[in-house]
């Protein structure tokens, strides 16, 4: 099995890093752009999609700065990430999503990544 590489995603948007941050780290603002369905008991996430459920312990926190997650069957040194930024310049939050792929399935990483962000931008307002 070949090592996966960590990439990270870049993506600017108008909404104050608490707001942003609830809809990263709790299972009700999660539910509503990344999973179809989002429950949480001691520190495990446990994410659906299509009647399928992933779970992903919190590995990190910080209130309106990260939360790193780490899937229960990857790698231990695997995690995503969402980091949440201010750009001094344009003064827009920016937010990062760090995460692991094969290099061959980047792109397709990226594209989801870019298909799940646009629903997280709609649910608040940008």
């Amino acid at each position: 099995m070949s090592k996966k590489q960590e990439f990270t995603l870049e993506y600017s948007l108008k909404c104050p890093a608490s707001i942003l941050y609830e809809f990263l780290s709790t299972p009700a603002g999660l539910q509503e752009w990344f999973a179809d369905k989002v429950d949480e008991r001691d520190n495990i996430f446990s994410f659906s999609w299509n009647g399928s459920t992933t779970k992903a312990e919190v590995l990190e926190s910080e209130l309106d700065k990260f939360v790193r997650f780490h899937w229960s069957d990857s790698p231990k040194e695997e995690f995503f990430e969402f980091r949440i930024e201010k750009s001094d310049i344009t003064n827009q939050t920016i937010l990062l999503i760090k995460d692991f792929a094969d290099k061959k399935d980047i792109k397709d990483q990226t594209q989801l990544w870019s298909y799940q962000v646009k629903d997280l931008f709609h649910r608040l307002g940008n």
